[in-house]
């Protein structure tokens, strides 16, 4: 019985691991879909070179700084260069638990390079991916997941609000601020023009697919198989996206006159991020109220930082920073006494304020250690490289054919060279 038990662990979170790295295809097409037709294929090219690097960055020390022995305060101290090896007594294969958590490294660095969009030197990402893989989410997983200080106090976090998106934002914060905003973006008033993306069908097929792969990232995330408890988090986390996204196409209606489309996918994947964090804690109510109020904070947050000149051209801000802050903080409000396995119960059950403080405090460290230590490595990178971002007019061209001499719609492009010639 033990022996299938292993392998139906391992099999369902080699499931889990797969539908989290399906989730960059959705990455793909949201990022590519959302910004402009002649950075396309710079934008796909990118994040398949980006996934690879950090794999191996990951490899190497990423899992030991997170899940390692002999920790410390900040990281783990074994497993560098994982072998492989079978963890003493683990319920499920340690080989595939490595494959899944590399993984959720992945979408982090993805979602950290969506603030890098459309001006960012490819050697930039180079070395971001890098450091970030090896030095901001390891320490922050570690934190929280790997038997650090915040897992002491009772940090719930169940799949990543905090520590995937969250990190990832905060990192993204502080290359849109290094890099500043794109060519056009803002008027010499300060006012700001709209960057329309060039495809809506990719951007809402990115949001498809990362509404699946969800399901691996939250349900996957159990661990196991017994007693079927992956089911009641996927059913979390279908209703909270469901929320996110009628409540952001509501609020766009409302405010705007009509319903925008780009901010109703937006709210879907706010729902998600926001539910990532609660999905094993809460009731299925609370899931909805949670999913709704992200939905909102999506709309709001957006231009919140577009009125701040902080150009976020596929809104890692509003999407993944704003929704992670309240995601993990939701917790200390609607954690159950029979669900909260990890911390204390929520305000609205009993538990007093005590696990919105431990919450808090879990956002306020994470999110300013990503910030600090990207912002500090970015900063160098400005003077080492000279400069992060592209020349004005490769910027202009597109960095499909200045970074890599090749377009991503060459049909398009090419034959406009070619009249240009004649």
């Amino acid at each position: 019985m033990e022996d299938t038990l292993f392998l139906m662990n391992s099999v369902w979170i080699m499931l889990g691991a797969i539908l989290v790295i399906f989730m960059l295809g959705g990455f793909i097409l949201l990022e590519a879909g959302s910004t402009r037709m002649k950075n396309a294929g710079h934008i796909a090219g990118k994040t398949i070179f980006t996934v690879g690097l950090a794999s191996l960055v990951y490899w190497a020390v990423g899992y030991a700084f997170t899940f390692g022995g002999n920790g410390n305060f900040f990281v783990g101290l074994t497993d560098f260069f994982y072998s492989g090896a079978q963890a003493e007594g683990a319920s499920y294969s340690t080989a595939v638990f490595f494959v899944f958590q590399c993984a959720f490294a992945c979408i982090s660095i993805t979602i950290a390079l969506g603030g890098f969009a459309e001006r960012a030197k490819l050697s930039i990402y180079l070395v971001f991916t890098i450091l970030f893989s090896a030095l901001i989410y390891p320490v922050i997983a570690h934190w929280i997941w790997g038997g650090g200080w915040l897992a002491e106090h009772g940090k719930q976090d169940f799949a990543g609000s905090t520590v995937v998106h969250l990190t990832g934002a905060m990192a993204a914060l502080a290359a849109t601020i290094l890099l500043k905003p794109r060519i056009g973006k803002y008027n010499k008033d300060g006012s700001a023009n709209n960057i329309q993306g060039h495809n809506q069908v990719f951007t809402a097929l990115g949001v498809l697919i990362l509404w699946v792969g969800w399901f691996g990232f939250n349900a996957g995330s159990t661990l196991s198989v017994d007693a079927g408890f992956f089911g009641f988090v996927a059913l979390n986390t279908n209703l909270a996206a469901g929320a996110g996204a009628v409540a952001a196409l509501l609020i766009s209606w409302m405010v705007l006159g009509k319903s925008d489309v780009p901010t109703m996918l937006n709210g879907a994947l706010a729902g998600l991020v926001a539910i990532t964090a609660s999905c094993a804690f809460v009731d299925t109510w609370a899931a909805v109220v949670i999913g709704f109020i992200a939905g909102i904070l999506v709309f709001y947050g957006a231009r919140f930082f577009e009125k701040r000149k902080i150009d976020d051209p596929i809104f890692a801000l509003s999407v993944h920073g704003v929704p992670g802050i309240w995601g993990t903080l939701s917790t200390g409000f609607f954690a159950t006494p029979e669900l909260a396995t990890v911390g204390k119960p929520g305000l609205f059950y009993g538990g007093g304020f005590e696990q919105l403080g431990v919450q808090f405090m879990g956002v306020a460290a994470s999110g300013i250690y990503a910030f600090v230590v990207s912002f500090i490595i970015l900063a160098i990178a400005k003077k080492v490289m000279n400069g992060l971002r592209v020349t004005e007019e490769e910027e202009v061209m597109g960095l499909d054919i200045s970074e890599h001499g090749s377009y991503g719609y060459p049909e398009v492009f090419a034959s406009k060279d070619q009249n240009v010639g004649s």
